[in-house]
């Protein structure tokens, strides 16, 4: 057997043997195993054999539980519990974590929280104790608070810059007027100039509950060691016990109307418009995520042209409509946003917007089955896309447990998703989109941009 013919084969073999069908990847998929200790703390976690894992902290906890005067205290505690806990001061936390060979980071959305490790799997149990000091003993300092104070108001500065985000704070305030959820993440500059240590023990001490988090890992670990790890370092008297009261969220109301922030020194116009969608658990949102599937997404970096299979993004190459365009499916507990994001030249503006707010009509009206069925495919791939890495897996727990109560198999998501056919996507689209008042929020060059009554007449097709 020559060199060449070996070498061809193995190489076949090797192929043949990494190669696995999409059925076989959502069926060799590992259990996600949960157990809940009796403090109420969900310990969750998926075992597999990568030699690196994941563990994180996830808190329901958020801008959404803030009033306006404490607004900002969770993005606050998120920079102070980086900063040092009470046994480990100052940057001996970091070098702790360092000396591991780990990254930590951590995050603050409207819902919720989180902290979490990436380290080596055989250093899983030092990473519970890290996430655990954390979370029961950050140090408050005043002497950090007044370094971060500094930095974050440095952050808020820049983040002014950026558009995209400023119309979506926007596009919330005006959504949920009067109400918790109109709230930034990151709050407002005088909340943080005067929030005080006091406020933000207050913060930890309300929230950081045991009833209120999941200890999530995935990655080469034992569930049976995260478990004895848990009981270990997440019982101590911060936490409440099982039975203790947990503050409840108030409804938050849509309200259809819109906010307009003109600036004509900017060079490109922001415009989002969303109607009120599902909360997490709504099983519409299969179909809802079909729908945006079907739209696309687009922006003039992107290759295909007009040769595109989303028939708003060919428009938008033979037109010359925008720079970007992108639906939106942001969900909370019992409420979301359902829409679209583009950012156009100031003379695009109304092609555009009337464009996108057709292309919404006719899923409500003329939705197709191939369409249907290459956005089911698109949505596939974006699913199975979650397995890459331990961090994303170890998201998808904590996430899923705060939102649904437990982990949704990717099976059971195929499923739903395989369910959807063209009228489904035109009667749930018609449910959320057909005749509703929408929320809009516009920064930039916005002349163009139609009055509101007449952005609301667009909400549905006169038929003769």
């Amino acid at each position: 057997m020559s060199p060449l013919f070996l070498q061809a084969a193995l190489l076949t073999l090797t192929r043949n043997r990494g190669a696995a069908t999409y059925a076989q990847t959502l069926q060799n998929i590992p259990e996600t195993q949960v157990t809940t200790l009796e403090n109420g703390l969900r310990v969750a976690s998926e075992e597999s054999n990568h030699p690196t894992c994941t563990v994180g902290v996830w808190i329901e906890a958020g801008s959404r539980y803030e009033d306006p005067k404490t607004n900002g205290a969770a993005f606050f505690v998120e920079h102070m519990a980086l900063k040092g806990t009470k046994k480990r001061p100052g940057s001996a936390f970091e070098k702790e974590v360092e000396s591991l060979g780990a990254h930590l980071n951590g995050y603050t959305s409207r819902e919720q929280t989180a902290f979490y490790i990436k380290a080596l799997s055989k250093d899983m149990p030092k990473a519970v104790e890290l996430l655990s000091d954390l979370v029961q003993n950050c140090a408050l300092e005043d002497s950090q608070i007044e370094k971060e104070r500094v930095v974050i108001l440095q952050e808020l500065k820049e983040m002014d810059s950026n558009l995209a985000d400023v119309t979506f704070d926007y596009l919330h305030a005006t959504a949920y007027q009067g109400t918790s959820l109109a709230h930034t993440v990151e709050g407002t500059t005088d909340n943080i100039k005067r929030m005080t240590r006091g406020d933000l023990a207050s913060y930890v001490d309300t929230h950081f509950k045991a009833p209120r988090m999941v200890l999530a890992a995935a990655g080469g670990i034992s569930h049976k060691e995260l478990v004895d790890a848990a009981k270990q370092h997440f019982t101590g008297p911060p936490f409440t016990s099982k039975g203790d009261s947990v503050p409840s969220l108030k409804r938050c109301r849509f309200t259809g109307s819109e906010i307009r922030a003109r600036d004509d020194g900017l060079p490109l116009a922001h415009i989002a418009l969303a109607v009120e969608g599902p909360g997490w658990a709504d099983p519409d949102n299969v179909v809802l995520n079909v729908a945006n599937a079907i739209i696309g997404r687009y922006d003039r970096t992107f290759g295909g042209g007009k040769n595109q299979s989303s028939k708003l993004a060919t428009l938008a190459v033979e037109h010359n409509l925008c720079h970007s365009f992108e639906p939106f499916n942001t969900c909370y507990s019992d409420t979301g946003l359902f829409g679209f994001h583009f950012v156009s030249d100031p003379l695009s503006v109304d092609d555009m917007m009337f464009c996108a707010q057709g292309e919404w009509m006719r899923l409500c009206t003329s939705t197709t089955e191939s369409e249907v069925t290459r956005a089911k495919n698109y949505l596939r791939n974006a699913m199975v896309a979650q397995l890459d890495g331990t961090t994303r897996v170890c998201e998808n727990i904590g996430s899923h447990l705060l939102h649904y109560g437990r982990r949704i198999p990717l099976e059971e998501w195929d499923a739903r998703i395989s369910a959807v056919d063209a009228k489904m996507v035109r009667d749930v689209c018609s449910k959320y989109i057909y005749d509703k008042c929408p929320a809009i929020a516009a920064v930039g060059p916005i002349e163009q941009l139609l009055d509101y009554n007449r952005l609301r007449s667009a909400m549905y097709w006169v038929r003769l």
